[in-house]
């Protein structure tokens, strides 16, 4: 019979005074990590780290696969030496420079928001 009872209170419906308090405390909640994550807009030593990471990393990730791919090939008797290596240090170039492309987009967009957010008066 203890067992019951203790179905009963979970099964009832909850009290709306309460419901309504939580919502007001998880509202109050919201608002300030909204607030609280807002980050300033980027600097300019911030933005150029970013864009020579960027391009960098898809270099050395580009350069690297095409010299192993050389690797693997000549290990196998075909002599392809360079080649792929060229190839792929291009195609990181390129993909490093698209990479830094949408960054910028990304920097622009968030400075906009930021100095509409300023306007705003927020």
């Amino acid at each position: 019979m203890a067992a019951f009872r203790t179905w009963e209170t979970v099964l009832t419906a909850p009290d709306p005074q309460r419901l309504t308090d939580l919502g007001k405390r998880l509202d109050e909640l919201q608002t300030k990590q909204a607030a609280g994550s807002k980050r300033p807009p980027p600097n300019q030593s911030g933005i150029a780290f970013r864009f020579a990471t960027e391009l960098v990393a898809a270099l050395i990730v580009g350069g690297g696969l095409g010299w192993g791919i050389d690797w693997l090939f000549g290990h196998f008797g075909f002599h392809t030496r360079p080649a792929f290596l060229i190839l792929f240090f291009v195609l990181g170039a390129a993909a490093g420079i698209r990479n830094v492309m949408r960054a910028a987009a990304d920097i622009n967009a968030e400075i906009a928001n930021t100095r509409s957010d300023k306007e705003n008066g927020s």
